[in-house]
């Protein structure tokens, strides 16, 4: 009867072990499947932010900023036509010295035609270039540069050629490789990947 009740005890206890190891393995299960829940809800929301972070600068960008005036409608058009609008919304540090419209309207009416054109896209992109420094140069770094080189400042474009920089009656001035010469109108327009000064002529690079 003792051995009898013993067995009983040992089958007892071999059934509670069983369905506490069952418990406990349920229960991490459980906080397995929470952590990562938790894990996934986080990197999505942090996924989210990302993507919100994102859309705010590209809403303040150097092609955002040009959309959204109409004194840059035509610049906005050879973006897009160049297919560098996309290029001027993502993050970087760009200085534009960007052409008005009536700045646009001083060239020729058939060589804008013949940069528009899509066989020409290569030369466009080059002239659009030939408007943008890397990094970010406010009006006062650019006359400080501009003072501390003798009043004329070499700087190299995107499109690999420079452009010559210099002041006069306290008016920043841009030398192209043809000799003409630009005027900026409106200066320090601040954008999250960089800073637009608007000019009064299109500076022509020597291609």
């Amino acid at each position: 009867m003792i051995k009898l009740f013993m067995s009983l005890a040992v089958v007892a206890m071999l059934f509670a072990s069983c369905d506490d190891t069952k418990k406990k393995e349920a229960e991490a299960k459980a906080e397995k499947e929470k952590m990562e829940m938790e894990a996934k809800m986080k990197a999505e929301e942090e996924a989210m932010m990302v993507k919100k972070e994102k859309m705010e600068a590209q809403n303040t960008s150097i092609a955002s900023i040009a959309m959204r005036n109409e004194n840059f409608s035509t610049l906005v058009l050879a973006l897009k036509t160049a297919s560098l609008a996309q290029t001027f919304m993502e993050p970087g540090e760009y200085t534009v010295f960007a052409p008005t419209n009536d700045a646009f309207a001083k060239v020729p009416e058939a060589t804008m035609d013949m940069l528009m054109k899509p066989e020409n896209k290569e030369k466009l992109q080059n002239l659009l270039k030939y408007h943008v420094v890397k990094g970010e140069w406010s009006a006062e770094a650019v006359m400080k540069a501009v003072n501390d080189n003798k009043n004329a400042y070499n700087v190299t474009t995107l499109a690999g050629e420079n452009l010559v920089i210099s002041v006069k009656d306290g008016k920043v001035k841009l030398k192209d490789a043809k000799g003409n010469t630009a005027t900026v109108v409106m200066a320090d327009v601040d954008a999250s990947n960089g800073v637009i000064h608007a000019i009064d002529k299109v500076v022509m690079p020597k291609g």
